[in-house]
């Protein structure tokens, strides 16, 4: 039944009942499409396509596993301005899950089930310092030691979190779980595909953290996850290794350097030097004034030497890997990959797609 799914990308294209009947040119009624929508009745082939294409969706996508539905997104919801635009990200994160989850299926991948440490969700009851203690925790568990994470995408999508990019407008990003009958949920963090990249590392981090936490009701779940993200990128031995563990002083010039070794921002550097008490409270406000002067605490926050992001590329590795083992089709990668049949040949040979390159 297509219910769950028509009325989801209906109200992400933005379209009332009557607005859709009439895009399909009343091929059916606005009364029919909502007995579609309470999976009352089913429309035929034509009327699928139909609806298929006003919708810019896909028949698969309608006709998709209704069983797989986001948990957890509500919590994130209020940093949208609209029902249409939760809908609209909602679609497609199921619309891409849907296809990663189906290509592991078939080549057989136990990565569909996320290295979740033991201990986590680790409790956070009474202070945000406790957020450092489970991200050493968390990377002492998946083997990191105490050394920068090169690709952060890589890593979480290797432990089976998964990553998407998606054009987001002003929100950073945000993490929910994918429920499956039977099957262990299935971790996901959305990043704004639109931002630069050290910035989407520390969202990918701070979402993590909403993933691995169990936040205490009384603590300011943001302001955890924001620490949590800090010290799993930059793990304090690093720092004090880099930096020191006391300083009178730190220069741009020297803060500028240090962000390439970690892959954060200046102002997250500052941040987590101030956290760690290696720098007192008047450099820290010393430094801010100092970024609020060169403009980097107003949109789009831009500093110096910004790195391009780290876009996930698993999938579409996935599924190469599939296509060239047989497992798969030349129809269905185009299926899976979201392009057309004739691009798949190029694709193999290595030339994206521009409607590959963001996801």
């Amino acid at each position: 039944m297509i219910g769950k799914r028509l009325k989801l990308a209906r109200t992400a294209a933005g379209l009332s009942l009557r607005g859709l009947a009439t895009v399909i040119e009343h091929r059916v009624s606005a009364q029919a499409i909502g007995k579609y929508e309470r999976d009352e009745t089913m429309p035929g082939s034509a009327v699928l396509i139909a609806l298929a294409d006003a919708l810019h969706t896909t028949v698969d996508y309608l006709l998709g596993d209704a069983d797989l539905l986001l948990d957890d997104l509500k919590f994130r919801k209020n940093a949208f301005t609209s029902k249409r635009a939760v809908a609209r990200v909602e679609a497609a994160v199921l619309a891409d899950l849907e296809r990663y989850l189906a290509v592991e299926d078939i080549l057989g991948l136990p990565s569909a089930r996320w290295d979740q440490p033991r201990d986590a969700p680790y409790p956070v009851r009474h202070d945000a310092i406790e957020a450092d203690r489970a991200a050493h925790a968390l990377r002492l568990h998946w083997g990191l030691g105490h050394e920068p994470v090169p690709n952060l995408v890589e890593l979480l999508e290797e432990r089976g979190i998964k990553i998407f990019a998606l054009p987001l407008g002003t929100v950073g990003g945000l993490a929910a779980r994918a429920r499956r009958t039977g099957l262990a949920p299935v971790p996901f963090v959305v990043v704004n595909s639109e931002d630069w990249g050290e910035r989407q590392r520390f969202t990918i981090a701070h979402e993590l953290g909403h993933i691995v936490l169990d936040v205490s009701h009384s603590l300011d779940a943001e302001r955890v996850a924001h620490r949590f993200a800090g010290a799993f990128l930059m793990p304090t031995e690093a720092l004090w290794l880099e930096v020191g563990k006391r300083r009178s002083a730190l220069s741009v010039g020297e803060l500028v350097a240090l962000k390439h070794v970690f892959g954060v921002s200046i102002q997250a550097l500052t941040h987590r030097c101030r956290d760690l008490d290696i720098i007192g409270v008047a450099t820290y406000r010393a430094l801010f004034n100092e970024f609020d002067r060169l403009g980097w605490r107003s949109p789009p926050y831009k500093e110096y030497g910004a790195r391009a992001g780290e876009f996930p590329n698993r999938f579409g590795r996935l599924c190469l890997r599939a296509l060239a083992e047989g497992a798969i089709s030349d129809s269905r990668a185009a299926e899976l990959l979201n392009i057309g049949i004739a691009d798949v040949n190029d694709y193999m040979q290595g030339i994206l797609p521009p409607s590959t390159t963001a996801r």
